[in-house]
C-alpha cells in the first residue's frame, strides 16, 4: 500500500504544475469567453471576470516559470555551449544553474517582502474583494518551485540521468 501512494505522490510532484496550469487555462478561457458574450450581446460585462483572468494569469506566469525550469524549456543561447566538451558543459550547465537558483532565491526574497507589505496594508481587488497578497504570493510560490526543479534537474545531470518527456526522472 505504502509503495502505491509513493508512487501517486511522485507522480503528483512531476507534473504539479500541469495540474494547476491546464484548468487554470480552461478557467480562463471560460471567464474570457464569459466576457465577450456578456459584453457583445448584453453590452454589460462584469468587471469580476476580467479581474479573475487577470489574477490567473499572473499565477499561470509564475507557475510556467517553474514548469519551464522542470523541462529545460527556458529561453537560452546555446552558441558558447555548443564549443565546449561533454564535460565542459556539465560544468557550464552547473554554473548557470547556480546562477539562476540565486537569482531565484533574490526574487523569492523581494516577492515575499512585496506580499507582506500588501498584506500589512490589507490592499484588496477592486471587483473581487479578495485579498492582494493572493495574487503576489504568485512570485515566491514560482520562484520556490523553479528552485527545486532547478536542483533536481542538476541532481540528475550529475547522476548521469536524462529527463524524460514531461520532466520526470528515468
Amino acid at each position: 500500500m505504502g509503495a502505491y501512494y509513493m508512487k501517486t505522490l511522485a507522480k503528483i510532484w512531476d507534473h504539479l504544475e500541469e495540474y494547476i496550469l491546464i484548468p487554470s487555462f480552461m478557467i480562463s478561457t471560460a471567464l474570457i469567453f464569459y466576457q465577450v458574450v456578456m459584453r457583445f450581446l448584453f453590452k454589460d460585462a462584469p468587471s469580476w471576470s476580467e479581474e479573475a483572468v487577470r489574477y490567473l494569469y499572473v499565477w499561470q506566469t509564475w507557475l510556467g516559470v517553474s514548469y519551464a525550469a522542470r523541462n529545460g524549456t527556458h529561453l537560452r543561447i546555446t552558441m558558447i555551449k555548443d564549443r565546449f566538451s561533454p564535460g565542459g558543459q556539465k560544468i557550464l550547465e552547473l554554473f548557470v544553474t547556480v546562477i539562476w537558483i540565486g537569482f531565484a532565491v533574490f526574487v523569492f526574497i523581494q516577492g515575499m517582502a512585496a506580499v507582506q507589505t500588501i498584506a500589512a496594508f490589507g490592499q484588496k481587488s477592486t471587483a473581487l474583494r479578495i485579498p492582494m497578497q493572493i495574487c503576489y504570493i504568485s512570485i515566491p510560490v514560482g520562484m520556490l518551485l523553479m528552485s527545486i526543479r532547478l536542483i533536481e534537474s542538476t541532481i540528475r545531470t550529475l547522476m548521469g540521468k536524462k529527463p524524460v518527456e514531461g520532466g520526470a526522472a528515468e
